[in-house]
């Protein structure tokens, strides 16, 4: 199995740009992808932020599994403030800037002791691909930033102005290293680690092992695979059903790990999360 590691060189410069903005904000919104919150949580940022109040967004609600996502938002609520949403969703953004005055409760006191009125300022942090950049622009009501499928796309911090507070979008930033590999892979497989570093087969066969354990009825649902015997069977099901076939009737193994994997992505195995709360109780603490 392919031991996963990516960390570029613009990571490092990130962190030092988040470090000295922090004694600027006010508090900070942390994406998570509901797929794979654990994964996608990252504990050096949460040691950077210090005391400041943060609420965990766990995006992509609308791909994973609503029970499991339900379990990791009162997990994260027993020390942080939590709350589920799909950020191009109508009604996405009222619902975040809902939670905003009981997040800032602190701050709102002391400004109004003091007779101040600034608007306050959030930091929008995560890792790579988790929706960063949907969010602000849902809650800024206009495209401000750029958003993509690939990991990596913003690259510098720009302030944005909201109805109300300040919105700081800075870079997904990884841990220096994985010191758990299967998060690491789930990482891989939701999309936030280049590509362009990772064998494919190897993630495709990884993600049918630990969908035949957590999801087998999607994997019939979606390629009839019904041979949960080992991840080669199944991804040769895959194939067969979606016909990559290459001359003489052998397996495209390629083309049919591409697809799971993008499947996944998508959303069209059906709602998924790789990880349950339960194997993570006081992780986020």
């Amino acid at each position: 199995m392919q031991h996963i590691q990516w960390f570029p060189g613009h990571m490092t410069k990130a962190m030092r740009m988040m470090e000295e903005n922090v004694p600027l904000i006010d508090g900070v919104l942390f994406v998570l992808d509901a797929r794979a919150p654990a994964a996608t949580f990252n504990k050096n940022l949460k040691k950077l932020f210090g005391k400041k109040p943060v609420l965990y967004l766990l995006n992509k609600c609308d791909l994973a599994d609503e029970a499991k996502t339900d379990a990791f938002v009162s997990e994260i609520a027993k020390s942080a403030f939590a709350l589920k949403c799909t950020a191009t969703a109508q009604g996405a953004a009222g619902r975040i800037a809902a939670k905003l005055p009981q997040l800032l409760k602190e701050k709102f006191a002391k400004d109004a002791a003091k007779g101040m009125t600034r608007p306050p300022r959030l930091m929008v942090a995560g890792i790579p691909n988790t929706g960063k950049s949907t969010v602000i622009n849902a809650l800024s009501g206009a495209k401000r930033t750029v958003t993509g499928d690939k990991a990596g796309v913003t690259r510098g911090k720009q302030w944005i102005r909201c109805t109300g507070f300040e919105l700081l979008d800075t870079p997904g930033t990884m841990p220096p290293s994985f010191e758990d590999q299967a998060l690491a892979r789930h990482l891989a497989c939701i999309g936030s680690i280049n590509d362009d570093i990772l064998d494919a087969g190897e993630l495709a066969l990884a993600l049918l092992e630990e969908l035949a354990a957590l999801y087998p009825a999607c994997l019939a649902a979606r390629y009839a695979v019904t041979d949960l015997a080992s991840p080669l069977a199944m991804l040769e099901q895959v194939c067969r059903a979606r016909g990559f076939l290459l001359r003489g009737g052998e397996f495209d193994y390629d083309r049919g790990a591409k697809a799971v994997i993008d499947d996944f992505r998508k959303g069209r195995t059906g709602r998924i999360t790789l990880e349950s709360a339960e194997d993570f109780r006081g992780y986020f603490g």
